[in-house]
């Protein structure tokens, strides 16, 4: 009896041990897996909050360096911020080795206070305290006296990737400004967020520099701005050749297949018709015809550059007609609308809604010279340039870098006819350029 009963025990004990194995084993994989699931969330959430660091972070995670015992003059606007949406102003001003004296204001102000278009007086920023010196208005170009207290110029805007943007011209005569009074240039680098792989337009002909076409580069350049400083500075660009002491600060996790979405950065209007990230990428669809005042390219309505509308479009005509061109990456729908203000202002209007579909196979430019050569058919007595304001040629021409493109679409109103010209510049800036890529 006694050695069954010792059998039964050691049974059960091992029974007990068995369970008690089990259930650690049990606990253990599900601490286990709680962790990597913590991790895996942890992940998830710092990848949502911040892929790319601009160069505003990367220069205070250095410590300013290349600030110290220099006085300090700021070109910014409200997108000079960082992930957590700080002003560089304040971000400069604060850091206890930095020297803030001058801040210089482009189009909207350093603060965005400043409707577009409208004049930027020199001011004091209510903030800081520090004077503020307009570079848009008389004085687009800073002159030495401006400079005559600073030893270095920072530079830190979001630009959208397009050379009729101001911010860029803002930026290279910021440079050759610099240049010329043996100042030193630095570079806070964002973002191009077109991304680093689209070039499309031509180089601007002798005659069409301006304020929206100060360089000679396409109209949509694939560059950020610190590598087309660097281009500016490197291919002599500049008035009279002059190379200026540039340094730029690149961001870190930028890569060029990104467009601005991958960044999960914050996107901060840099106008007003620019609001939100997308508005960015439908600004080269229209903003060239949207000059001409001819049709409502969707500002003065809730769809900045998404549209084509007038109040003498067949809406549902015009959106068949342009997805029988089987662009790639681009539908179309039809779409009714009042807009509030600008072309068109207060009457009812019918045209299309352009949908980047596929944004890797999309050619953007083109698509308004495609609109206008589809209501030239549809419409042959309201044939784009003989029926908008021809006093506003001028400014579509030197947007375009060249009257050759109104000139010449003009006598066909078909994309063919100017469609070569357009492109013929394209490879070869890539080539040219890509010299001057600081990422992969």
């Amino acid at each position: 009896m006694r050695k069954s009963f010792n059998i039964h025990i050691t049974a059960a004990r091992l029974l007990a041990i068995i369970f008690s194995l089990l259930a650690i084993t049990s606990l253990t994989a599900n601490c286990q897996s709680r962790q990597e699931d913590q991790a895996s969330s942890e992940k998830i959430v710092s990848g949502r909050k911040q892929v790319v660091k601009p160069g505003v972070e990367v220069l205070r995670d250095r410590g300013f360096d290349i600030l110290k015992g220099k006085r300090v003059g700021l070109l910014t606007n409200p997108t000079g911020v960082d992930s957590e949406l700080n002003s560089t102003i304040d971000i400069l001003y604060a850091a206890e080795d930095v020297n803030l004296v001058a801040l210089y204001a482009p189009e909207h102000g350093v603060r965005g206070d400043i409707y577009a278009g409208g004049a930027v007086k020199d001011a004091i920023d209510s903030a800081t305290g520090i004077p503020v010196y307009s570079v848009y208005g008389k004085n687009r170009k800073p002159s030495q006296e401006f400079l005559r207290n600073v030893d270095a110029v920072v530079f830190d805007i979001q630009d959208i990737g397009c050379r009729s943007y101001t911010f860029v011209s803002s930026m290279g005569l910021m440079l050759e400004a610099c240049a010329e009074a043996g100042k030193e240039f630095i570079v806070l680098d964002r973002p191009n967020p077109l991304g680093g792989e689209r070039v499309e337009g031509n180089l601007v002909d002798e005659g069409f520099y301006s304020f929206v076409s100060q360089f000679n580069i396409p109209y949509l350049y694939g560059l950020t701005l610190g590598e087309l400083a660097l281009m500016l500075n490197g291919e002599k660009m500049l008035k009279n050749g002059v190379k200026g002491k540039l340094t730029v600060v690149p961001m870190e996790g930028w890569r060029r297949d990104m467009i601005y979405e991958d960044t999960k950065l914050p996107w901060v209007l840099p106008s007003p018709h620019i609001p939100q990230i997308v508005n960015a990428y439908y600004y080269p669809v229209s903003g060239i015809m949207g000059e001409l005042g001819y049709i409502s390219e969707g500002v003065g309505y809730t769809l900045p550059f998404q549209l084509f509308v007038a109040d003498w479009i067949d809406g549902k005509a015009l959106c068949e007609r342009m997805n029988a061109l089987n662009l790639p990456g681009i539908r179309f729908r039809t779409i009714y609308e009042t807009p509030y203000y600008g072309a068109k202002k207060g009457k009812y209007c019918s045209g299309v809604q352009v949908f980047i579909t596929d944004y890797s196979k999309a050619r953007l430019v083109e698509i308004q010279f495609l609109v206008m050569q589809e209501l030239a058919k549809m419409y042959p007595d309201k044939k784009t340039f003989e029926h908008c304001d021809k006093g506003r040629f001028r400014m579509f021409d030197i947007v375009c870098g060249s009257d050759y493109i109104r000139k010449t679409f003009s006598k066909t109103y078909t994309w063919a006819s100017i469609k070569d010209f357009f492109e013929k510049d394209e490879k070869a800036f890539k080539e040219k350029s890509s010299k001057y890529y600081l990422y992969d």
